[in-house]
């Protein structure tokens, strides 16, 4: 009978031993799937949370602003409506832009965001075809909104220019702006006060070369935690 009891026991004691062994091999394949209860460890580089933006930093590249004018802003006076003024951008001095009742004319460009104007460039009209159209004197205010021909000979403008028949070949290089004037701008007002002779003006077209100013888009920053 001791002996029957001893055998009974050591298989009793076989059997626990093997159910040990299987319940932690059990325990260590769970581990291995399922990380979080203990087993492999998480990898070290795990993502940091996310940050605010950098600064963002001005534009270094220089570029035909043409493109951030804010058109529903914009306007002229005294232009003649078969040759607006959003025809200087379209690239061919054919179908520039011309005044109307003389030869004077007010041109507001006004821009999406402040930009930092360097130089400016006229082009004749249908590629010099008619030298006597051409804007002479040119006067460039910044940042005056709503200026007409009753008051725009008594605001100082911020830079006048005389153009030459050469200055505006389209080969010829743009006319560099005053630097501390032009470095933040939101609207040009161009009054041209005479031409070359012809009872209207002619303007081929026009670039306004110049660089972005750098902005914080608030929604650009991200909840943090």
């Amino acid at each position: 009978n001791n002996f029957s009891s001893i055998v009974i026991s050591s298989h009793v004691s076989l059997s626990l031993a093997k159910l040990g062994v299987l319940s932690l091999l059990r325990l260590s394949n769970q581990a291995d799937m399922f990380p979080g209860l203990g087993g492999a460890t998480l990898p070290t580089g795990a993502p940091a949370a996310e940050q605010a933006p950098a600064p963002a930093e001005d534009g270094n590249t220089l570029v035909d602003l043409s493109e951030k004018l804010d058109r529903s802003a914009c306007y002229a006076r005294n232009e003649n409506a078969a040759y607006p003024w959003g025809n200087l951008f379209i690239g061919d001095s054919r179908l520039g832009m011309q005044s109307d009742a003389d030869e004077q004319l007010i041109i507001h460009l006004s821009f999406q965001e402040f930009v930092k104007v360097k130089s400016i460039k006229f082009t004749e009209w249908n590629n010099g075809a008619n030298p006597d159209m051409n804007p002479v004197t040119v006067h460039i205010h910044v940042n005056r909104n709503n200026l007409g021909f009753e008051d725009i000979e008594d605001v100082d403008p911020a830079q006048s220019i005389t153009l030459t028949s050469g200055d505006l070949q389209e080969i010829s290089d743009a006319i560099d702006l005053y630097y501390v004037k032009f470095q933040r701008v939101k609207s040009l007002t161009f009054f041209i006060e005479d031409n070359a002779g012809a009872d209207v003006t002619g303007i081929g077209g026009l670039r306004i070369i110049g660089k972005t100013i750098a902005t914080t888009n608030m929604n650009d920053f991200k909840k943090q935690g």
